[in-house]
């Protein structure tokens, strides 16, 4: 198995100047968030790019490294696409330790290794503590099917778990209730921490978004003391939880109709002690029949929470109005940029536009010219600053559209103002997960 093979999937890194990058390393180890299992990059900007383990990272992880910057610096956390193992996860990762155990499965059964076979092993996965979900789109060779039960007994022993699933398409049903089915084990309720939140839910019946953390600890810094919000789309309480424990908002008012999610945000409410404080309104949102309450309303449907803009602002207090939390997946086509050395690679157009990370070959030694970098920084700027345009736009078109709903509603003038877009991650190529914060209120 190749190297570049053993993690495809995004990973958590915080970006600082190189001048902090070794202070910012040591107190990542000394805190047991340090991802060893990849490499330390340097960026083309200078920045270095230090990789974190998202679920463990914390807002006090991240509220004492800035503290420790000087007043005009600071860090960022975001993701990166295609990370470099570090050579201690290339020798012995947990991809590798799959490939040798199915290789001595497939001999023992008098079968035969294979490329193709090699091809349909998984490079990355989910893992919610004794549990491991695959994608669907491995382990498909008939070969598989005639090794039974033992293969998945194989599979969780390498990856030191007990159970394995496997994860299919999102159903079209409405609740986007994923087919998954548990191929070894009998229970499919998993835990998962994140930012010293539990989360509890059934793998078969519920969603769960790993790529959101950054978005999680953000809700966690936001400033809600003595805020009544409106989750409308709450799910297993993503971001209700965060809401009520970190950013300290006084009560939440959380929508969701798929009641498999109701019962999982019911018990993670209850694990995390914030029953008393939450109200669960089960059904379709559209026919709530709240008016008038909330100071905050998040909206954290994609690839678009549109349906709920009108509730939204029926939601908002009438008199002082409050903040929408839009999340949308928006387009952003690619530019067209003249290179050097031919069109700007395909995987680094689909990074975080605001720190992107070169997988551009380098030469036999290691190294790139200056002309080659000059080159590459232009490219990625120019396309970020298409996309950073893209996302103004959608914002303030939103605004204008939220602004019409909410005179249309009061029969009154109101003003929106965008006070932040927040870049998540990237959803599709060249489409990103956003979130606009949109301040609404009434002109007196």
């Amino acid at each position: 198995m190749n190297a570049k093979d053993l993690n495809s999937s995004p990973i958590s890194v915080l970006i600082t100047e190189s001048q902090f990058a070794q202070l910012f390393r040591e107190y990542l180890e000394r805190e047991r968030v340090l991802d060893v299992c990849h490499r330390v990059q340097k960026l083309l900007d200078g920045t270095v790019a230090l990789p974190v383990l998202g679920e463990k990272l914390t807002e006090q992880h991240l509220q004492e490294l800035r503290e420790s910057l000087p007043p005009e610096k600071t860090c960022t956390l975001t993701w990166v696409q295609n990370p470099i193992p570090s050579k201690a996860a290339r020798v012995q990762s947990p991809a590798w330790k799959l490939c040798r155990e199915l290789q001595h499965l497939v001999s023992a059964s008098g079968g035969r290794w294979s490329d193709e076979l090699e091809d349909d092993l998984p490079r990355s996965w989910q893992r919610h503590g004794d549990l491991i979900l695959l994608s669907e789109d491995r382990f498909r060779a008939a070969l598989w099917k005639e090794l039974g039960p033992e293969l998945w007994e194989t599979v969780a022993s390498a990856l030191g778990a007990r159970r394995i699933a496997k994860r299919g398409r999102i159903s079209p049903d409405g609740v986007r209730s994923p087919t998954v089915t548990l191929l070894l084990g009998q229970d499919g309720w998993v835990e998962h921490v994140d930012n010293g939140i539990r989360y509890t839910f059934d793998v078969t019946r519920c969603m769960f978004s790993p790529g959101n953390i950054t978005e999680k600890l953000r809700v966690a810094s936001l400033p809600c003391a003595g805020e009544v919000l409106v989750d409308l789309y709450a799910g297993i309480g993503y971001f209700t939880v965060p809401y009520l424990i970190h950013a300290g908002a006084a009560f939440v008012h959380a929508c969701e109709w798929n009641p498999h999610a109701v019962e999982a945000l019911r018990k993670n409410l209850e694990l995390n002690g914030v029953q008393d404080r939450c109200q669960i309104h089960q059904g379709d949102n559209r026919q709530l029949e709240l008016r008038d309450v909330a100071n905050r309303v998040n909206l954290g449907l994609l690839p678009s929470s549109e349906e709920g803009w009108p509730i939204a602002c029926q939601l908002l207090r009438k008199g002082t109005g409050g903040i929408l939390h839009i999340h949308q997946n928006v387009e952003s086509f690619p530019a067209k940029a003249h290179l050097h050395s031919g069109h700007l690679e395909e995987q680094q157009l689909q990074q975080c536009p605001e720190q992107a990370v070169s997988n551009r070959q380098e030469d036999k030694m290691g190294h790139r010219s200056p002309k080659d970098a000059d080159i590459m920084d232009s490219g990625r700027e120019t396309q970020a600053a298409v996309t950073r345009t893209e996302w103004q736009r959608w914002a303030e078109t939103t605004g204008m559209r939220i602004r019409v709903l909410l005179q249309q509603l009061h029969g009154r003038p109101w003003r929106t103002n965008i006070l932040h877009i927040e870049p998540v991650k990237s959803y599709a190529p060249h489409v990103y997960h956003i979130v606009l914060d949109l301040e609404c209120r009434p002109l007196s």
